[in-house]
């Protein structure tokens, strides 16, 4: 009877032990880069290339309110990851509820992106760090002061010479954040499911109709918004006014050609990026279709490929669902971001 005991004691303690062993296998980590069907490697400068220490630098510096003068705003006050990296509002506040002058754009896919500000002027992503830094309606800061304060963060000078050999400074901070952005991929939505991945039931019947009208030539939506970022990064003139207090890519080239001409901007997760245009005067896709349909404002630099559509109510409401199965669910509520 003894050995029996032994015997049922010892088989519940190996059951016992399997099961726990089971509940703590450890799930795979996700990797730092994850590229979807259908797109190509984003390309790291040499000199900053993709390492785990980098990125968990970068991260940490990206929600950081240290960046701004006060210490009240980060890189994330404006570009917040349940909304891909965007603002709800049409210009976010920087330092001392300083009014912006432009509406936040997604950093979904940047990695992807030629040039960067809605004019085109900062060649790198790198470069671009220094721009919210230093713009008095923003951070209102300077990079070297910021380095100052990262270094007497124990933490900072530990991360730094992990992920670039040398104390917090001007090249950890821009190319920390960098490095980060780089990661910000969205390529997961059901749009994608369907294209990419052959999954048929992705899409419901609206947004099969809105997809062809998308690339139809009666809308040639994508004659702007192409290829897999959904972006020709052209500049545009959308007729969206007849005179612009923004003077678009002019602020930069001071070409008369290039007044009221900005950036063409991706459309995924636009669903969730409102709102929308250079100066968010628009709160709904439903408007902005509504804005295309009728052809916008007569302006000089308006596109040709602007002008009356002549929708049906049924196909603005295509043309919206379809923008909607643009968003990537798994990339606004990726943890690993957060």
């Amino acid at each position: 009877m003894k050995k029996g005991v032994f015997i049922g004691l010892g088989l519940l303690f190996f059951l016992a032990c399997r099961k726990e062993q089971q509940s703590v296998t450890p799930t795979e980590p996700e990797p730092l880069l994850a590229v979807p069907k259908g797109f190509p490697t984003p390309q790291f400068p040499l000199d900053n290339e993709l390492t785990a220490a980098r990125f968990a630098l970068g991260k940490r510096l990206f929600y950081d309110v240290a960046m701004s003068r006060d210490s009240t705003i980060s890189c994330a006050s404006c570009h917040a990851p349940s909304l891909a990296f965007s603002d709800s509002v049409a210009f976010s506040p920087g330092v001392a509820g300083a009014a912006g002058k432009r509406n936040a754009p997604t950093l979904a896919n940047v990695a992807y992106h030629p040039y960067f500000t809605r004019e085109g002027g900062v060649p790198t992503l790198e470069m671009q760090i220094l721009v919210p830094i230093q713009e008095h309606n923003e951070f209102d800061f300077n990079i070297l002061l910021i380095a100052d304060r990262l270094k007497s963060d124990t933490t900072y000078v530990r991360m730094s010479q992990e992920a670039y050999g040398r104390d917090p400074d001007f090249y950890i901070i821009t190319r920390g954040i960098a490095c980060f952005e780089r990661t910000l991929i969205s390529g997961q939505s059901r749009y994608d499911e369907f294209f990419f991945q052959g999954k048929t039931n992705a899409l419901t019947a609206s947004e099969l109709r809105g997809m062809d009208l998308f690339f139809s030539e009666k809308t040639n939506c994508a004659g702007c918004h192409s290829g897999f970022n959904f972006s020709n990064y052209a500049f545009e003139n959308n007729g969206l006014y007849e005179t612009y207090p923004d003077p678009g890519r002019f602020r930069l080239t001071e070409d008369p050609a290039d007044i009221a001409r900005f950036k063409v901007p991706t459309l995924r997760n636009v669903a969730v990026t409102a709102p929308f245009m250079h100066d968010g005067s628009f709160s709904s896709l439903t408007s902005v279709v509504e804005h295309y349909d009728s052809g916008g404002k007569n302006h000089p630099h308006r596109s040709p490929l602007i002008r009356q559509l002549g929708l049906t109510a049924q196909e603005k409401v295509d043309l919206v669902a379809f923008l909607e199965s643009l968003t990537d669910e798994k990339f606004i509520t990726n943890s690993k971001f957060k």
